[in-house]
C-alpha cells in the first residue's frame, strides 16, 4: 500500500492553506442562511495522501483520553449539549425485520422526539428540536418521505448493497438512482473493504465518483467499514480517497461490524477532514455510526468535534449520529435533569 503512494509523482509548489473557521462558543447561534458549499471532489492526489499516512494511534488515544476527561458538562449545559446532539442524529432502523410500520412509527418519534412533559419542563415548546434525519433500507424510503413530508426531517437510504458493498457497480448505482427516485435526498454508501486493503485507490476513487453521480442533488455519506479496515493508516487513506471523490460526509460503519465507531478513529477521520478543508476549502460532513447507545457518548464525540474542528461541526450539515437507541436514553437523562429520577425505557415511546 505504501509503496502505490511513495510511487506517485508528488505535485509542484506548496498547496495553499485555509485556515479553519473561527472558533465560536458552543452556543452561538448559527445565521439562519447558514449553507455549506457542496464538495465538489478534487482530482485523485496521490502525493497528497502520502503527505497524510503517518498516524500516531498513541497519540490519537492521549489525544482522545484528555479531552473525554478534561471536559464535564453538568446541568442545564448538559441538557442543552443533548439537545444539540438529537438534532444532530440520523434516527435509524436497519434491521432485517423492518417493515413499513416501523419505519412509520420511527418517523413518529423522529417528528415527536419527547414526552410532553419533558418538553414544557424544558421550556423548549416553542422550539423545533428533531432528528436531522431517519436512515432506514431502500424498500422504506417511499414511506418515510410520505411520513415525514413537511417536517424538514431528511431521509437517507442505505445503499449499494449495504452492509457489504459487494454487489456489481452497476448494481449498486441502479439502487442509488432507485432511492433519489423514491425521495430520499441522502445515500449513505458502503464502499468495498478489499479496494483498501489491496491499495486500489484509483478503483475505489472512481467507484464513489460514480456514486456522487448517481446521487445527482442528493447528499452523499460514504461508509468506510473502519472496524473492517485495520489500521487508522488504511482508515485515514480511505477518508482522503473518498473526500477527493466528491464525498458530503464521511462515515465510521455500518453498524453491523464486530467493532464499530471508536473515538480513536473518529479523531484520525476528523483530523482527515481538516486537512481536506485546508487543503481544498471545502467543509466536509462526519458521521460516526454504530454503538453509540448512551448520552454520555454522545457528549464525547460531540466535544471531540467541538475541540478539533470548532462550532460549524456541531451543526447537522457537518455532523451526524447514527444511531437508534441513544434517543431514548438521552430522553432519559433529560427526564432525570428535571425530575431527578431515572425512569425505566418502556416510558419513552420507542420506534
Amino acid at each position: 500500500m505504501s509503496s502505490t503512494i511513495r510511487e506517485a509523482e508528488l505535485g509542484a509548489g506548496a498547496s495553499k492553506v485555509t485556515p479553519l473557521p473561527a472558533r465560536a462558543a458552543a452556543n452561538t447561534p448559527v445565521p439562519l442562511d447558514h449553507r455549506i458549499a457542496r464538495n465538489p471532489g478534487m482530482k485523485l492526489d496521490l502525493g497528497f495522501m502520502e503527505s497524510v499516512r503517518s498516524v500516531n494511534r498513541s497519540a490519537l488515544e492521549r489525544r482522545v483520553a484528555s479531552l473525554t476527561k478534561r471536559r464535564s458538562i453538568k446541568a442545564d449545559n448538559q441538557a442543552a449539549w443533548l439537545l444539540r446532539a438529537v438534532a444532530c442524529m440520523d434516527l435509524t432502523t436497519l434491521n432485517s425485520n423492518d417493515t413499513e410500520e416501523r419505519v412509520r412509527r420511527l418517523c413518529a418519534k423522529a417528528i415527536n422526539p419527547f414526552r410532553r412533559d419533558i418538553v414544557e419542563g424544558l421550556g423548549i415548546a416553542g422550539e423545533t428540536i428533531r432528528p436531522a434525519a431517519v436512515c432506514v433500507y431502500h424498500p422504506f424510503v417511499a414511506t418515510a418521505v410520505d411520513a415525514v413530508r413537511g417536517t424538514g426531517i431528511h431521509v437517507a437510504a442505505v445503499s449499494t448493497a449495504f452492509p457489504h458493498g459487494l454487489a456489481p457497480l452497476s448494481t449498486r448505482l441502479q439502487e442509488i438512482e432507485a432511492s433519489v427516485k423514491d425521495g430520499a435526498d441522502e445515500i449513505d454508501v458502503v464502499i468495498p473493504r478489499g479496494l483498501v486493503f489491496g491499495a486500489k485507490w484509483r478503483e475505489l476513487y472512481n467507484e464513489i465518483v460514480s456514486m456522487r453521480a448517481a446521487c445527482g442533488d442528493a447528499h452523499l455519506k460514504v461508509i468506510l467499514g473502519t472496524g473492517d479496515l485495520a489500521t487508522l493508516r488504511n482508515v485515514m487513506l480511505a477518508s482522503m480517497v473518498a473526500m477527493m471523490a466528491g464525498a458530503d460526509f464521511i462515515k465510521t460503519s455500518t453498524g453491523k461490524e464486530s467493532v464499530n465507531a471508536t473515538l480513536p478513529v473518529g479523531l484520525a477521520m476528523v483530523r482527515a477532514i481538516r486537512a481536506y478543508f485546508e487543503e481544498t476549502g471545502y467543509l466536509i460532513g462526519f458521521k460516526p455510526a454504530g454503538g453509540i447507545s448512551t448520552a454520555k457518548a454522545s457528549l464525547d464525540w460531540l466535544v471531540l468535534m467541538k475541540e478539533e474542528l470548532g462550532r460549524p461541526w456541531l451543526e447537522p450539515d457537518l455532523f451526524r449520529f447514527g444511531a437508534s437507541s441513544l434517543l431514548t436514553d438521552i430522553e432519559r437523562q433529560l427526564e432525570h435533569h428535571l425530575t431527578g429520577h431515572y425512569s425505566a425505557n418502556h416510558r419513552h415511546a420507542m420506534a
